[in-house]
């Protein structure tokens, strides 16, 4: 990973990624770590598992926010047609009880 403040180029995969509001470089390298390469890879994925999955390979507790992003981002690979302005691409809806979280 490229410490902060450095610039690198940006592979097509990161590029793809970030197209996902919300999702910026370091949550990029993330859902790269986690083995996705593009937004399509996501649309059959269960947020709930690539958090489990982030933690197991952090090795440690993530704070709950990235399970938001995650939840968004599948949500964004599932739309025929995203608009990223959207409310339903803010993570900030996908929390806990949220308008979008469905619980």
């Amino acid at each position: 990973m490229a410490k902060r403040g450095v610039r690198r180029a940006m592979s097509a995969a990161e590029a793809d990624l970030r197209r996902i509001p919300g999702v910026g470089p370091r949550m990029a390298d993330d859902l790269l770590r986690l083995g996705y390469g593009s937004v399509a890879q996501l649309a059959d994925q269960d947020p709930e598992e690539m958090y489990r999955r982030l933690m197991a390979l952090e090795g440690r507790h993530v704070d709950r926010c990235v399970l938001y992003v995650f939840r968004s981002a599948v949500h964004f690979a599932k739309a025929a047609d995203p608009d990223p302005g959207a409310a339903a691409f803010q993570w900030w809806n996908w929390k806990d009880g949220g308008p979008l979280s469905g619980g």
